[in-house]
């Protein structure tokens, strides 16, 4: 007869030492590549931990996480959703991580602070250059994590070949826990390796043990000794143990897995279904039980001798609340009135609340583990420690925001909505610091820059639903310039005669190129005082004046102006007079200097999977780039950086071409280099376009 699941809930049913509350609520992140299912496993941890009545679905919107309206409207996580529940007696916080590469770093900044993560991928070899992002992220901060492999029931791939497609994406053995159990063509259960016992799913409940399948058990015993195998590589006890043909007992085993998890020497990893709700119980054993406590994780982060600690890793601009500071407690303990020092000043505590998804509900004082937002600490910024002390403590090296891939320009419905516009934007920065306001002095756009297309859209349906400020999107304006070929001579004369003093200012002008990127250069080789001193710096701010709107529309660069010769007037010259004279001299004398048309070209450097290297040559081969030279990327596997020169009007949308051509994996960086002469069909666009808009 079958036994539950359920039955075996002991402290030392399956030989762990069992855990204790004491250790203070561990955080855990869920997190893994787009799609994979890390909110519906959280949904299904909540349900089986009757945190929840029963699990929510997100293309049905009950979802707890995704609870945004943002989420709602486009079906996928757009920012970190926290939730707290508990398991057998322990206290956990979850923190669902958003899986799209647009807005991963949301669970950047988190991650710092988690005890172990579980990456949720699926059965899928396409999957590997994803999950390996995310699996270096938690090697280089040295976070423990399981992966869990979701749509179990779904696979067609054997898992014996499965683990060794995935492996290139962890330096860490990917440990197999348990081996799933086929009946007609799909997965209907399990057998945990480490103890031995095999289960059956049922639909909505706990999976129940069952007698191990005859025809199983040179499988299960092959898979056992493989994971033994891999854990005798930092155990030479249990090493000796193997050569020997000893049998290792279960305590030994569950002893071994826990200490190689928590060391970070191994990657273990579980099957399941978080739709069906399959494999979440022994996953979640495998939390309690496995899972290093917040002391450690302080330990580990260098919080040192410091009484409390907090880290804050995400801040949040309520329409009623005001100010949210979303942290976790390391060391210490928090309550409202308390008064908290950080790098940029101290602050009282005005709140301490609880998360779920959205809502926050006010709570007690907070210690270590917890999981809080704190309110109205103004002077606090995410990524930054606090302490309960009038010192600040150590600060916890915290993720930095990814570089910008992706911009719109911003062009405001009601003008009168300026001031505000920049306040509320001011806000979404704070809460999202991977976003980039930028105003361009050449074109005169406000620019919103970001991790994508979908990132920026969202922002801009946020900024219209929390502080209604509606704007529209524009095209990206390129700030071309203008430079000339040839020398001339010239001169300028202003002369007017309006009753009582007139104007009168003469100048002759040099004008000639300058090497590209030298900018600009003014002399003067007056002599005799045929233009006097004070009136030479206004000669100056003429020809400057000029410069900024040249004969093509466009400001003009690498030009040299000397100031020759002129005249003046006892009376009638003055700053303003030579200023004009500067200005018509410089119109008449540019457009003879054979003016010709700049554009920006862009230093790229291009960070790809090298099975994609040849497409992404392609695309900057389109893209009227020049490849510069290849190198390995460092401290990564199988990944190169193409570096190369690309004309700054052909950058709009390349992270889309080289996400498509990398399954969602490729980036870039991208600084200003040069100026570049445009001629041709591509100049008269150019200089076309100009005209129109300034018609």
């Amino acid at each position: 007869m079958a036994q539950s699941e359920v039955s075996s809930r002991g402290g030392v049913a399956n030989g762990h030492a069992k855990s204790h509350g004491e250790a203070g609520t561990r955080c855990i992140a869920l997190i893994g590549p787009y799609l994979s299912g890390k909110t519906s496993l959280l949904e299904a941890i909540l349900a089986r931990t009757g945190a929840i009545p029963r699990a929510g679905s997100v293309t049905a919107q009950t979802s707890v996480g995704d609870g945004s309206p943002e989420a709602r409207e486009h079906g996928m996580s757009v920012s970190l959703n926290v939730a707290d529940t508990t398991f057998l007696g322990d206290s956990f916080t979850f923190l669902d991580c958003p899986g799209s590469v647009e807005f991963q770093h949301e669970g950047c900044a988190a991650l710092t602070v988690c005890d172990a993560a579980v990456v949720v991928c699926e059965a899928d070899v396409r999957r590997v250059p994803a999950l390996q992002i995310i699996m270096k992220q938690l090697e280089d901060r040295g976070i423990p994590h399981f992966l869990f492999l979701n749509k179990i029931d779904e696979t067609t791939v054997p898992l014996r070949d499965l683990i060794p497609m995935l492996q290139p994406a962890s330096t860490r053995p990917l440990v197999l826990r348990q081996i799933p159990i086929w009946e007609n063509g799909a997965v209907n259960g399990f057998v945990d390796l480490a103890s031995e016992r095999a289960f059956v799913y049922r639909v909505d409940a706990p999976s129940e043990i069952v007698e191990l399948p005859a025809t199983m058990s040179e499988r299960e015993q092959q898979a056992r000794f493989q994971m033994l195998e891999q854990l005798a590589d930092h155990d030479d006890e249990l090493m000796e143990q193997l050569l020997s043909d000893v049998p290792t007992s279960r305590d030994r085993v569950f002893t071994d897995l826990t200490q190689e998890f928590r060391d970070g020497v191994i990657c273990p990893v579980f099957l399941g279904s978080a739709k069906d709700q399959h494999g979440i119980f022994r996953l979640l054993k495998a939390l309690r039980h496995e899972v290093p406590d917040v002391a450690t994780t302080a330990q580990r982060l260098g919080i040192g001798d410091a009484a409390s600690a907090a880290h804050v890793f995400k801040t949040l601009h309520t329409q009623h609340g005001g100010k949210l500071s979303v942290a976790r407690v390391l060391k210490g303990e928090f309550a409202d009135g308390t008064v908290v020092t950080g790098p940029d000043g101290s602050d009282r505590i005005a709140g301490v609340f609880s998360m779920r998804g959205e809502e926050a509900v006010k709570r007690g004082a907070a210690s270590a583990g917890d999981t809080v937002a704190f309110g109205r600490l103004e002077s606090v910024q995410t990524g930054q420690t606090i302490g309960a002390d009038r010192i600040a403590g150590a600060q916890v090296a915290s993720s930095v925001a990814p570089e910008a891939v992706f911009a719109v320009g911003l062009g405001l419905k009601d003008r009168k909505d300026e001031v505000k516009l920049t306040a509320a934007l001011a806000k979404l920065q704070e809460e999202d610091p991977s976003l980039v306001v930028e105003s361009n002095g050449d074109t005169h756009q406000m620019l919103l820059l970001g991790q994508g297309e979908m990132h920026l859209r969202v922002t801009l349906e946020r900024l219209q639903r929390k502080y209604g400020i509606a704007v529209e999107r524009q095209q990206r304006q390129i700030p071309y310039k203008e430079t000339i070929r040839v020398a001339t001579q010239v001169r300028g004369r202003h002369k007017k005669q309006s009753g009582g003093h007139g104007q009168f200012g003469d100048v002759v002008l040099e004008i000639s190129p300058l090497p590209r990127g030298t900018g600009f250069a003014f002399t003067e080789k007056i002599t005799g005082g045929v233009v006097p001193r004070q009136f030479i710096p206004s000669v100056e701010i003429g020809v400057k004046d000029y410069l900024q709107h040249g004969p093509l529309g466009f400001p003009v660069v690498d030009v040299a102006v000397t100031l020759l010769d002129g005249s003046y007037h006892s009376v009638d010259s003055s700053d303003m007079a030579f200023r004009q004279a500067a200005r018509l001299g410089m119109d008449e004398g540019l457009p003879r200097c054979t003016p010709v048309l700049l554009e920006p070209v862009m230093a790229v450097n291009i960070t790809v999977p090298n099975e994609a290297t040849a497409r992404v040559n392609g695309i900057i081969s389109q893209r009227r780039g020049q490849i510069l030279g290849f190198d390995s990327r460092e401290g990564w596997t199988g990944w190169d950086v193409v570096q190369a020169q690309m004309p700054a009007s052909e950058m709009e949308g390349l992270i889309v071409d080289l996400r498509s051509a990398t399954s969602g994996v490729g980036t870039y960086t991208a600084r200003f280099d040069h100026m570049a002469e445009l001629t041709g069909r591509l100049a008269d666009q150019v200089l076309a376009h100009q005209r129109s808009v300034a018609a």
